[in-house]
């Protein structure tokens, strides 16, 4: 799987923003997906997971209620909409794939088989 990530950019703190992550092959619908993040001088964390079918989702806590996760198993593309951003938000974000054969959710990096080269998310104060 060939992942390629877009959609970030520089927005005003309070500001929406929306990533979108395309993937390449037939087999799409056998992947859960994440979004991670990795901001300057600290480790990557997940921000979002999402199921194969997309019927579950995991946020990270510091982002519960300002994003969401979505995905178009038809179009091959996971999203992930940012609202309320704040400069905390600030890192490079990269969307990942780990093939499952069951509906859960990964949420470990290690899960992750299969990364985007990132998108750079900045919020200004």
């Amino acid at each position: 799987v060939q992942l390629q990530a877009s959609g970030g950019g520089l927005v005003q703190a309070g500001g929406s923003l929306r990533l979108s992550c395309a993937a390449s092959g037939r087999t799409f619908s056998s992947y859960s997906m994440g979004w991670f993040r990795q901001a300057p001088g600290k480790e990557r964390d997940v921000v979002a997971a999402i199921s194969r079918t997309g019927g579950s989702t995991y946020y990270a806590d510091s982002v519960k209620g300002r994003f969401t996760i979505s995905r178009d198993n038809a179009k091959n593309t996971v999203y992930l909409q940012m609202n309320s951003l704040k400069p905390e938000d600030t890192a490079v974000y990269y969307c990942a794939a780990g093939h499952t054969y069951s509906g859960s959710v990964l949420r470990r990096e290690i899960e992750y088989g299969y990364w985007g080269q990132g998108t750079q998310v900045t919020v200004s104060s």
